[in-house]
């Protein structure tokens, strides 16, 4: 049953995003790589390859659609859909894309091989199989020269999805997909460094493969410009003068710093037709008690004392509207996706906030479900399919950025008319992006194990 009887505004779909806004995207890679020294031997130079009918079809999958959504609390509610590519449902694909890009700008003009390696809690993995997969459906690149491994924590299981390069063992052998056993779920990333640097002081492994690893901020911040592209040509504010945050569930933010970088270009004029609007907007961080550090950094307070109610078995607090006034438990994990905690990027966020405004807020499965219902009725525009019973989600940012945008009005810590621009990232369930088979996991129970993956994938 459709949640509206009424007509839906039609969405602006943008297609290509990463073809439409090339410049930009070089632009980006300029700056970034303008910062930095030689690369190291687990990085790739900050180069795209320029545009040809192979990449312009590997880019078809960065498409952004633009929506209207109800206005909550009399404003005007804008949402960018980061979800539409049918192998990830995440805003994941467009940085996956554009490194595997890369990869084959780097094969290309050494010769040399590629595996990408990267930790993961799910998501950033789903996206650059599906990314690979791409190379090699539309013969950019094959298995012979390009590949990918992702190692993710043995708690993300149920996040990993399936993928064309689990088809055969031939597939699965040279691109694993690995669920490592770490006693917390970002030791993955230490685990992942540590093992990369074990390959490369190997003196038996030989020079034909070169390892990226690809756990750089400034890997994502490159595509996630064309958002600010997006917003530029196809979101101007309806009034002159009227301030906008942009409200998106984060772990660490890398989203809305690429949002943030696109910006900056173009107010130096590097697209000539693409204007930026006139004020940076305020961005407002939705979190969940799992991991709140982004909110705790930015509000500089502590977390909240919960009290437990014996008789529901619930806690609840009112000391500070930026938490969950009720929960489940005071350290409430809704999705294993955000599993970063201290983000280096606080550095970053904090001074654009109390520069340009903003907030931020953390919610509770609790609360999510208590609004779940109004959820799938803002969401429905987007066509993302929110399951009617949220037990079957996997992928819980589109709800969760919804969630802190209704609590974010309940609580007034979004100023009255002020427009807000939600990032959509996220969202999946079994039915719309089947999981993984077992088949296609390959198990470690530590970084040995992970490591001989690792060199079985070269062999």
């Amino acid at each position: 049953m459709p949640l509206h009887s009424v007509t839906e505004p039609t969405p602006t779909v943008v297609p290509a995003t990463l073809t439409r806004y090339h410049r930009v995207v070089r632009a980006a890679a300029e700056t970034l790589g303008s910062r930095r020294s030689r690369p190291g031997d687990a990085e790739l130079a900050f180069r795209v390859p320029e545009i040809d009918d192979g990449l312009r079809e590997f880019y078809a999958a960065s498409d952004v659609s633009v929506h209207e959504l109800e206005p909550v609390g009399g404003r005007r509610v804008t949402a960018l859909n980061l979800m539409r590519n049918p192998g990830t449902r995440t805003t994941k694909t467009f940085a996956s894309l554009s490194m595997v890009a890369r990869a084959v700008q780097h094969i290309r003009e050494t010769g040399e091989n590629v595996i990408i390696v990267t930790p993961t809690s799910g998501n950033k993995g789903t996206a650059l199989r599906d990314a690979v997969a791409r190379a090699y459906a539309t013969g950019i690149a094959g298995p012979e020269r390009l590949r990918v491994m992702t190692v993710a924590p043995a708690d993300s299981l149920r996040k990993l999805r399936n993928c064309p390069l689990a088809a055969t063992p031939e597939l699965r052998a040279a691109n694993p997909a690995v669920l490592a056993q770490v006693d917390q779920p970002a030791q993955v990333k230490a685990v992942t460094r540590n093992v990369v640097d074990a390959y490369l002081a190997d003196p038996a492994v030989k020079d034909t493969w070169r390892v990226w690893y690809t756990m750089d901020l400034d890997n994502y911040r490159m595509a996630d410009v064309v958002r600010a592209c997006v917003e530029a040509e196809f979101t101007a504010p309806h009034e002159t003068g009227v301030p906008r945050w942009h409200a998106h569930a984060v772990s660490s933010a890398y989203g809305l710093l690429g949002y943030s970088l696109g910006y900056q270009l173009l107010s130096q004029g590097v697209a000539a037709d693409l204007k930026a609007p006139p004020a940076h907007p305020g961005f407002f961080l939705v979190q969940h008690l799992s991991t709140p550090d982004m909110v705790l950094s930015l509000s500089g307070a502590r977390l909240p004392r919960y009290t437990h109610d014996v008789a529901d078995g619930l806690w609840r607090q009112s000391a500070d509207p930026r938490f969950p006034a009720v929960t489940d438990s005071p350290s409430d994990l809704i999705d294993p996706t955000f599993y970063t905690r201290a983000p280096v990027t606080c550095a970053e966020i904090d001074p654009l906030i109390r520069t340009h405004g903003g907030d931020g807020v953390v919610v509770s499965q609790h609360e999510c479900l208590q609004r779940y219902s109004r959820v799938r009725e803002l969401a429905a525009p987007l066509g993302a399919d929110l399951p009617a019973c949220p037990e079957d989600l996997r992928e819980w940012s589109l709800v969760m950025a919804l969630t802190g945008l209704l609590v974010g009005d309940e609580r007034g810590l979004i100023p009255k008319g002020t427009d807000v621009v939600v990032h959509a990232s996220g969202s999946y369930c079994d039915d719309t992006l089947p999981p993984a088979a077992p088949d296609g996991i390959r198990f470690a129970a530590g970084e040995e194990e992970v490591l001989k993956i690792l060199h079985t994938a070269v062999a």
